[in-house]
């Protein structure tokens, strides 16, 4: 029995590894495959999975975004003929999605954010949500094929998180320094709002002109790191900010932080899981699970610029809260028992 699993965006590679384990513990087994767009391949060989590397990135403008969605579905098809799988499991991958749905092959996607955009060739015969999502208005309509869990996606994997203080050195952090992690908004995402940029530059310089601040800069891709260096050269200046030449395990980078100042939602929601105080500059329209992390004050949700300066604390934490607090979570069995019942009642073979 051959899951099929396609990793679409970064945040994909940490949250599968856990799963795809259990999976094969299980008796199944499990294929891979992974867009060349943002770090995805570089991620997935840093965490030993074993890929096929098919289609890439297409840009912002919808035009192209269209096209190479059709492009890589038509990419992924030789994969699937020579693997025949009898499921396709993934995060959001509208490209498995379309390709699955036009070959019968029933699709299985785990999902947090309900505002996504999905027309109908795009929507998966099953979803597996948070339960904070249950009563939000979903893409996949029959009620009976939406499965929900406990807790957040981040809960699938960073309870197994051990530190690795070696990155300290890597990336020339003193402990003296107040570290701040930063993620610039998804530029390029069809959900992107201006106002997130607004609040990212305005953090960007408060940090610049803040004596004893660190910022370790994540842009999305090169396009994006090519164009925060040609815009704000003066951030760069002194060595405060610093752009990894490599990637990084984003989780331990998160635990040498003293604080989370991030324009999109995975990273938002690592950090609340370590229980590292996180600043949320994301100005689309809120999900339901940001929401939850608000009201329970493990996430601030930052609306204007005047809040940039008046509710980021730029202060030290204590680390060994974060190295001592993570325990097991339901999260992780709770998916996979979902993926095991789905597959008990789909028990049919490829039509290829």
């Amino acid at each position: 029995m051959k899951i099929w699993i396609d990793l679409d965006n970064t945040p994909h590679v940490p949250f599968f590894k856990p799963i795809i384990r259990e999976l094969e513990k299980k008796g199944y087994t499990v294929v891979l495959t992974a867009r060349d767009a943002f770090q995805v391949c570089e991620l997935a060989t840093l965490c030993g999975l074993d890929y096929k590397k098919i289609g890439r990135h297409y840009g912002k403008n919808p035009f192209f975004k269209v096209l190479g969605l059709c492009w890589r579905s038509l990419q992924l098809l030789s994969f699937v003929i020579r693997e025949k799988p009898v499921l396709g499991l993934s995060h959001g991958s509208r490209s498995q999605i379309l390709l699955c749905n036009l070959l019968r092959i029933p699709t299985v996607m785990i999902m947090d954010y309900e505002h996504a955009q999905t027309p109908l060739l795009l929507q998966p015969r099953w979803e597996i949500i948070p339960k904070a999502l249950s009563n939000e208005l979903l893409q996949c309509k029959a009620k009976e094929r939406i499965l929900t869990y406990e807790g957040i996606k981040e809960d699938v994997y960073v309870p197994e998180f051990i530190p690795d203080p070696s990155l300290a050195a890597e990336l020339n952090l003193n402990s003296d320094d107040v570290i701040v992690t930063v993620r610039p908004p998804a530029n390029e995402a069809h959900y992107h709002n201006p106002e997130s940029e607004t609040l990212f530059v305005e953090f960007m310089e408060r940090v610049c002109s803040t004596p004893g601040i660190k910022s370790i800069l994540l842009p999305r891709n090169k396009l994006q790191e090519m164009q925060i260096r040609e815009n704000w050269p003066q951030w760069f200046a002194d060595f405060n900010v610093i752009i990894p030449a490599k990637a990084v395990d984003g989780l331990n980078l998160l635990w040498h932080s003293d604080l989370v100042v991030s324009g999109g939602g995975t990273m938002n929601r690592e950090a609340a899981a370590l229980n590292i105080p996180v600043y949320s500059i994301f100005r689309g329209k809120s999900g339901a699970v940001d929401r939850q992390l608000e009201n329970e004050g493990r996430l601030v949700l930052i609306g204007n610029v005047d809040e940039v300066s008046n509710k980021i604390l730029l202060q030290h934490r204590s680390k060994e809260a974060t190295s001592t607090g993570l325990v097991p979570r339901k999260a992780l069995s709770g998916i996979v028992e979902h993926i095991d019942a789905i597959m008990i009642k789909e028990n049919y073979p490829s039509s290829l």
